[in-house]
């Protein structure tokens, strides 16, 4: 016996592309990675998805991010990094909110900590310019633009420089620009 998925109106259809490009269409990533992020923030009772959240979002699903950022015990560190922060770093962030005072006010996505909703909106751009979706890569690069992006903080932690990172999407990306860090102030 077949089961049939119920057939949207044209109504509930629109409503679903609406709800898909208010939150994160345009992302190739989107799926696997945001949603991931977003329900890893759920589960460990944060109030926004932030750039943490999608680094570990990215980790899990994107075997050319995994590449970039190193391979065995690198990887093995930051997962462990990452799970920890799940389960009891993240804790002390909870009653707080993911801002680094450096990205631009306008930018605003619900649900998402500023510098989460400007790496999204940056990997977007990214992806329009050369007429594809965003890669996992291009979203790891626009959340590690800003220094002061938990992101960052825990790959530092895990002993991996976001510089490093960068220069080495800059190598692969040859010539093509990188999202220009993001500084306070």
């Amino acid at each position: 016996m077949q089961h049939r998925a119920p057939r949207l109106s044209a109504h509930q259809a629109q409503e679903r592309v609406s709800h898909r490009a208010e939150h994160g269409a345009g992302l190739g990533v989107e799926l696997a990675v945001v949603g991931g992020a977003r329900r890893r923030a759920v589960r460990d009772a944060d109030r926004q998805t932030d750039t943490a959240h999608l680094l570990h979002s990215l980790l899990e699903s994107d075997a050319e991010v995994r590449a970039v950022l190193g391979e065995g015990r690198r990887i093995a560190r930051l997962l462990g990094y990452l799970v920890q922060r799940s389960i009891g770093y993240g804790l002390g962030r909870q009653s707080t909110v993911e801002d680094s005072g450096s990205v631009p006010v306008v930018v605003r996505t619900p649900g998402f900590s500023p510098p989460a909703a400007a790496g999204l909106q940056c990997a977007r751009e990214r992806a329009a310019r050369h007429g594809g979706p965003a890669r996992g890569v291009d979203l790891l690069a626009a959340i590690i633009a800003d220094p002061q992006a938990r992101a960052v903080e825990v790959l530092e932690h895990a002993g991996i420089g976001h510089r490093d990172v960068l220069a080495r999407l800059h190598a692969a990306w040859a010539g093509d620009p990188l999202p220009t860090e993001r500084r306070e102030g």
